[in-house]
């Protein structure tokens, strides 16, 4: 008898785990049947025709907090997204329709470029030309390093064809030259944020409020490393091979210098660094005496700090393909599926739970990464999941992702910017497009159809 009870539960236990099982799944295909309902219809309210500042038709993030203006990696991001919409249910006119507005939005910002390489972030329709670029160009910031990335996304799509880009191309290298000449710390080879002004991750700690040129953020050393990619693809495939050799050198050099200054043997994660160092000096103090220099015995011989701070950036070392498999591991498995840290019920904390400065509160100017789930950090994590292999846990966090989402347009009809990360309740901003729409990448991947990828 008690032979047969065993058994029994047995028979008992793998059933409920078998009837759990599908209702979960259950529950991600009616999320993605609503999602799909809701994405395929609105895509072409992306669209805008050229007017005013923006001389050339272009993607817009969506929402009324973002419409009519182009910005940097929104419409970089929002691009992937519509491509894969298209790729799903566009017709061979529809992928042709989108063409003018997908190219557009690289070459409204290169038609703002010039020999001294500022291109700005964001450029509204009714900006004055003449205010666009800020007299201080170097100091302040520009546009993120995903121009370039954008472009042979774009590029790739057309089969290799960038002859569309050619005449531009010059103002694509000069933006690169600058980030290489003025945004970057010649002892560390790390670039840096000239300020803590529309970094992208807003409130960052590793950035925000910090002095100015000392950040050697991992999310922005993480994009730099793809967009020197990026040239190299597009030189060679504009027939300028000597110049796409020059740009992988300097993305070898700088994927050795994140290796170097960014990873961090003792916790198993990449961080962001503090660059704000004072000068090692051999010139006398003046103060203390003609002939003594103050820590002569044994100046520093670091050039920058490992900033300790938890932030959901660094796993973009995996997105971008600079840490090791050994240091992915690591990560994933001390830091990625940690419930105390990273892993919630929503998705990827954008900064640790055991952070001090951990907050979930709703914030438009930041807009707050102190904690909240963001759709773009949910994907990109994903998808440095999937470059090392994690295939369980790139499907794990895509159905968090699709859950999401698909409960916010079941419940409000529509998406927000962030999220609360126990409860995926939204937090702010309703109509909220932009790169949320990557979850339909992360829906063709769950159900093994062709994906398309950023470059």
């Amino acid at each position: 008898m008690k032979y047969r009870i065993a058994i029994g539960t047995i028979v008992f236990s793998f059933l409920s785990v078998g009837t759990l099982f599908s209702q979960e799944n259950d529950s991600t295909e009616h999320y993605i049947s609503i999602i799909k309902s809701h994405l395929y219809k609105d895509y072409k309210g992306m669209y805008r025709e050229a007017e005013g500042t923006l001389v050339y038709p272009f993607l817009t993030p969506g929402s009324n907090q973002y419409d009519n203006v182009l910005w940097d990696w929104d419409s970089w991001l929002s691009n992937v997204a519509l491509r894969q919409i298209l790729s799903d249910v566009g017709s061979e006119k529809d992928k042709k329709e989108a063409i003018p507005y997908e190219q557009g939005c690289v070459l409204n910002f290169l038609h703002y470029g010039n020999w001294d390489g500022y291109i700005p972030i964001v450029i509204w329709e009714d900006t004055n030309p003449g205010k666009i670029k800020p007299d201080n160009i170097y100091d302040v910031n520009m546009h993120k390093p995903v121009l370039a990335q954008h472009a042979a996304f774009l590029t790739r799509l057309q089969g290799g064809d960038a002859e569309w880009l050619r005449e531009s191309f010059y103002n694509l290298q000069a933006f690169v030259n600058n980030y290489m000449a003025h945004h970057r710390h010649k002892p560390t080879g790390l670039y840096y944020w000239q300020t803590d002004v529309a970094i992208g991750v807003d409130n960052d700690p590793a950035t925000f409020f910090r002095p100015p040129k000392s950040s050697g953020s991992i999310y922005l050393n993480s994009l730099m490393y793809k967009e020197l990619q990026a040239m190299v693809y597009l030189a060679e495939k504009l027939n300028l091979s000597e110049i796409g050799k020059e740009f992988s050198a300097a993305a070898e050099e700088l994927k050795a210098a994140v290796q170097t200054h960014c990873w961090d043997e003792r916790d198993g994660f990449y961080y962001s660094v503090d660059l704000n160092l004072r000068p090692v000096t051999d010139s006398p103090d003046s103060s203390l005496g003609k002939v003594f220099i103050i820590h002569a015995g044994y100046p520093r011989d670091y050039d920058c700090l490992i900033q300790r701070i938890e932030v959901w950036s660094g796993f973009l070392a995996m997105w971008s393909g600079i840490a090791t498999s050994e240091q992915a591991e690591r990560m994933v498995k001390e830091h990625y599926l940690d419930p105390k840290t990273f892993n919630s019920p929503s998705g990827v904390r954008t900064l640790s739970k055991m952070e001090k400065m951990y907050s979930v509160r709703a914030s438009a100017n930041p807009s707050n990464w102190r904690g909240p789930i963001w759709g773009i950090s949910n994907y990109m994590v994903f998808k440095g999941l999937l470059e090392y292999g994690f295939k369980k846990e790139a499907r794990a966090l895509a159905e968090k992702t699709v859950k999401l989402f698909g409960k916010d347009f079941e419940e409000h009809g529509a998406l927000h910017e962030y999220y609360e990360p126990e409860t995926g309740e939204p937090i702010l901003n309703k109509g909220f497009q932009n790169w949320n729409y990557l979850v339909i990448n992360m829906i063709a991947w769950l159900k093994g159809n062709p994906v398309i990828e950023e470059f």
